[in-house]
């Protein structure tokens, strides 16, 4: 065999095993990219998960949302700075949502704790609500349950892979941007069942819209971001946000906290040259 032969022989098997090295890292749970803050900070903790959504660019909406991308990021941050595994989000699309929440799934375990936080647009629909992807066509409620991601569903699912605890944090309560296409149609979101060891804290009661303000973020992440600063129970960190928006709001906004929680969760973890605090302890947690 010819020299230049034996050359192209070894440049096709250099990229027919570049092409089996990408197949195989596609299938597989990506790596989620390292922290980003200095400082004190916990331990990775990868029985401590997170799934971070911010959607602000759709197309068919009258106006972006920037707020919830920047939400998102400064959620991110915090999450990683207490020991969070995190995957995040910008402006992601219904198949980008599909392969994190595939991915996340792949990780769970029976000692998870898995936080979800979604900001963008939330539509009810027969009782379910849905988180709209930004490239979502939405002509009809039909097309809401087909596009959209059910968070009740993914509660659901995520208690089948064996998640211990589930915690949720919706800025989705807003004006249904499609409302004209719907025969009829709802503001806000619906009511969520949760089955046990689970929190939810949403930005506005169901039914209740909230009008995006000029801030640099939105009242309720300034205000979870604040409680997150401090050693404290998660439901003691959602249940203060919450109060905390309607004293800076003056009662125009309240947040929901839903809970069926069974036992003490901390979302603050043990942090390098800190004094420690137990991530989650044993059963003792209120019920609301």
């Amino acid at each position: 065999m010819t020299i230049p032969r034996l050359i192209g022989v070894a440049i096709l098997l250099s990229l027919l095993s570049t092409g089996l090295d990408k197949a195989m890292w596609l299938n597989k749970p990506q790596p989620v990219s390292a922290p980003n803050w200095t400082g004190p900070s916990a331990p990775l903790d990868t029985n401590r998960l997170a799934l971070v959504i911010g959607d602000s660019t759709y197309p068919d909406a009258d106006s972006p949302l920037p707020q919830m991308t920047r939400d998102a990021d400064s959620l991110t941050n915090a999450l990683r700075k207490d020991g969070f595994l995190v995957d995040a989000l910008d402006n992601a699309t219904g198949r980008d949502m599909s392969r994190a929440i595939d991915r996340l799934k792949a990780r769970v375990h029976l000692n998870s704790v898995v936080l979800v936080y979604f900001g963008g647009y939330g539509i009810q629909s027969d009782g379910q609500n849905y988180l709209i992807p930004v490239d979502a066509k939405i002509w009809s409620e039909e097309d809401v349950r087909r596009q959209g991601l059910s968070i009740d569903r993914l509660l659901s699912e995520l208690k089948t892979c064996g998640a211990r605890v589930r915690l949720v944090v919706l800025e989705a309560s807003r004006r249904n941007p499609y409302e004209r296409r719907f025969r009829t149609y709802s503001h806000g979101l619906a009511p969520m069942q949760t089955s046990e060891n689970a929190l939810i804290l949403s930005s506005a009661a169901p039914g209740q819209i909230v009008e995006d303000p000029s801030e640099l973020r939105s009242q309720l992440m300034t205000a979870l971001l604040t409680q997150m600063e401090s050693p404290k129970g998660i439901e003691d960190v959602f249940n203060n946000a919450r109060d905390a928006v309607v004293a800076a709001t003056q009662g125009q906004q309240i947040p929901v906290v839903s809970s069926t929680l069974t036992e003490r969760v901390n979302l603050w973890a043990p942090r390098a040259g800190v004094p420690s605090a137990s991530v989650g302890s044993a059963a003792g947690g209120r019920r609301k």
